[in-house]
């Protein structure tokens, strides 16, 4: 039979496969050929997004980016046996790194995942890192895992469980502009996992590009009884038309770090006269329609507004005074909060 490619068009992009005896995979003869290899790929990139990692496998922090990788048979890699958390790093300040944190390890907990350092341990492997990053500006992710050990379901055979963590060297500002939003069609997950920040992200991923094909920022979640849950990695928040902030209640979503700090920090609004009143509480999706106002909350955001849901505009269709008023508290909080709330990173 002639050699042929063939054209795969399954995500509406073509992928040229050649007939199998026409491609030789690369024997690496030597690790110092292999390292070589992956220096050369970031040779080329313009500015290092990843500064610094720490590995718990290798006990240290990591400068070199050919070097930071996690091994094929961690389980949180083919198992999805992980949890995750994050924080800001703004202005050389970690934000709200002890309620991230917390939340972290009670995530641990439920995924049945130990650590392998303390808490205090883990608190002072992220500053360091974040230090040795000399970032000032970006995000800070990490990581437990049951480990890496073998190919099985169990876990029994990962001896150690493993902490990684990286620093993402990333501008971000203040969200200004508003984005349009979908009803997803991709169904959420159940409260166990839902409430539990766990590596398990494909239903979010899809509902993420589910929006992005309908030319959305993202999708909103509905759950079974029709209430309002959550966006893909973010809460949702609503100003009612009687000037009142509600979020969905989180007993079947993830608890936001950031729309927790949002509430506490909403009442000063209250107390100015421009909010109302501030709860969380069931919301129907008609409801949650005919609000004034609507906004993502969020870490990396902290809050995006919102002003358009499955083509139907929320209030008149433009980003609202009260959401700005809010996203300014957050900002402000940022900046100059409690120390309670910011941690300072002791940059060498």
């Amino acid at each position: 039979m002639e050699n042929h490619t063939e054209s795969i068009t399954s995500s509406g992009k073509s992928l040229e496969v050649g007939n199998e005896s026409d491609f030789k995979a690369h024997v690496f003869s030597s690790s110092s050929e292999l390292l070589e290899k992956l220096h050369k790929r970031w040779s080329v990139v313009e500015k290092q997004p990843y500064p610094a990692m720490y590995s718990s496998v290798y006990g240290g922090i990591i400068l070199d980016p050919a070097m930071m990788v996690i091994p094929i048979d961690d389980h949180m890699v083919h198992r999805g046996h992980g949890v995750f958390d994050t924080a800001i790093i703004y202005d050389g300040y970690l934000y709200e790194l002890d309620v991230h944190l917390d939340r972290f390890l009670r995530s641990a907990s439920e995924a049945k995942i130990s650590s392998p350092h303390s808490r205090l341990a883990l608190r002072s492997i992220l500053i360091q890192l974040t230090a040795a990053s000399k970032c000032k500006k970006g995000t800070l992710r990490y990581w437990l895992s049951a480990g890496p050990g073998d190919f099985l379901l169990s876990s029994a055979g990962c001896p150690t469980p493993a902490f990684y963590a990286v620093v993402i060297d990333e501008d971000f500002s203040q969200c200004k502009d508003g984005v349009k939003v979908i009803t997803s069609n991709i169904p959420m997950k159940p409260p166990l996992f839902a409430t539990m920040k766990n590596v398990n992200y494909l239903p979010n991923v899809l509902a993420k590009l589910e929006a992005e094909e309908k030319g959305a920022f993202a999708s909103i979640w509905v759950d079974e009884e029709g209430y309002v849950a959550e966006g893909p990695n973010v809460n949702v928040a609503f100003i009612t038309q009687e000037k009142e902030l509600v979020m969905p209640s989180f007993d079947k979503i993830l608890h936001g770090c950031t729309a927790r700090r949002l509430l506490e920090l909403a009442p000063k609004l209250v107390e100015e006269e421009h909010l109302k009143g501030v709860t969380t509480k069931n919301l129907t999706m008609e409801e949650a329609k005919g609000s004034a106002e609507m906004m993502f909350v969020g870490s990396t955001l902290p809050l995006l507004p919102i002003i358009a849901w499955d083509d139907q505009p929320i209030g008149n269709g433009s980003v609202g005074k009260l959401t700005m008023l809010l996203s300014d508290l957050l900002w402000n909080d940022m900046l100059a909060g409690p120390d309670t709330q910011r941690v300072a990173v002791p940059y060498v």
